[in-house]
């Protein structure tokens, strides 16, 4: 835990305090933050408070008055539930403004894992809640030099899969055929080889398999890849080392034949969307403004809807991106969710719009650096179909 960063953090946003709560492992954000082991056995409701000037306070039960040792301030203990609820009144009268893992209407789900009876006690109290989401996004979603290089190693191992992999496709077709699931070891093997690890296998789609976003080819449902098929790759890893972060992208391409208009017109819809929402985040940092993920959703979903195929635009734009694939800072959202956190500096998250048809689906993916003031996409850009 970084005590000095987290309370310049609450001062610059004019938060008193950030109160830590937890039962039972609800709430993996506050075991990270604070630096608590993962294996703590928790069976009683713990609660610590960091204020934005002063010492951090702690509040246990008194069966594991052990529990926030390791962390600085005072200690409170606990028995009946009275005692709790006044105890936990004292620590914070000090505090109006208090930042919680909290999401108002649940908007930001990954967010909001305060139970609502503990709101409503703390609200009780006299205080206000607010959502701790940027603040998490602060200390989860920021990389350090070394995980940057790290996204660049995996990145350059990742494009070079996938390009290999597109071509290992036109190969098997042509020498007798082969099936999605084969791809996907060809893949799987190869991250091997380049020392990289993921939490799911690839997405080897072919036609109407790659209109369904989250589809999952499997050994015992073998889909053949032929001639004129419409090939989709959702390929992401990262390298096997601590605190190493995912690169992640996706392409699209057509075997052994050109693409059909229909193909085309859907490829550059959803690439001219792509592009809109990262022209969006790079002149907000080339101006200095700030701009959340909702305002990057926007601008794509804009851009697909205007071409008419708004409805089949089924997903938010794009994730934040860290140690998981899926990480804890900003989403490109402004369909499942309206994500207010701010795009920060030292964060990376995809842009991958896409249009889902019942006979293909186009989705066109690259990650997004934002650091020095600026955004860079950090891979190979696809800009035309690949012809396999």
């Amino acid at each position: 835990m970084n005590l000095t960063e987290i309370q310049a953090a609450l001062r610059e946003r004019n938060f008193d305090a950030w109160l830590f709560y937890d039962h039972h492992h609800r709430d993996p954000i506050a075991y990270r933050i604070l630096g608590l082991p993962e294996n703590l056995h928790v069976t009683r409701r713990w609660y610590y408070v960091i204020p934005a000037q002063g010492e951090p306070r702690k509040l246990v039960h008194r069966i594991e008055s052990y529990h926030l040792d390791s962390l600085p301030g005072p200690k409170q203990a606990y028995s009946a539930w009275q005692e709790q609820h006044e105890e936990l009144k004292s620590m914070l009268a000090p505090y109006k403004t208090v930042a919680m893992q909290y999401s108002p209407n649940n908007s930001i789900p990954y967010i909001s894992l305060v139970d609502g009876g503990t709101i409503e006690l703390l609200r009780s109290f006299g205080k206000t809640i607010v959502s701790s989401g940027d603040l998490v996004s602060r200390f989860e979603a920021v990389w350090t030099e070394a995980q940057i290089t790290s996204h660049f190693a995996a990145r350059d191992a990742v494009d070079a899969i996938t390009m290999a992999a597109f071509k290992e496709i036109g190969t098997r077709v042509n020498n007798g055929g082969t099936f999605e699931h084969e791809i996907q070891r060809f893949i799987l093997d190869a991250f091997k080889r380049e020392g990289l690890i993921t939490d799911g296998p690839p997405i080897v789609a072919v036609n109407a398999n790659s209109g369904n976003p989250h589809y999952g080819s499997s050994k015992e449902k073998p889909v053949p890849i032929r001639k004129g098929d419409f090939v989709l790759l959702d390929i992401w890893a990262k390298k096997d080392a601590p605190d190493a972060v995912f690169y992640d992208i996706t392409w699209t391409g057509v075997v052994g034949a050109a693409p059909t208009g229909r193909q085309q017109e859907i490829f550059n819809i959803v690439r001219n969307a792509r592009d809109a929402g990262f022209a969006r985040v790079k002149s907000a940092m080339e101006d200095g403004q700030k701009i959340a993920g909702w305002q990057v959703d926007e601008a794509t979903r804009d851009s697909i809807t205007k071409a008419g195929y708004g409805s089949y635009f089924t997903h938010r734009t794009g994730h934040s991106i860290g140690v998981e694939v899926h990480a804890n800072g900003a989403n490109m959202d402004n369909l499942e969710t309206k994500d207010e956190r701010e795009i920060i500096q030292n964060s990376c998250f995809s842009i991958e719009p896409g249009i889902y048809l019942p006979e293909f689906g186009v989705r066109s993916e690259f990650d997004v650096l934002v650091r020095n003031g600026k955004a860079e996409v950090t891979g190979k850009i696809q800009n035309e179909l690949v012809l396999i």
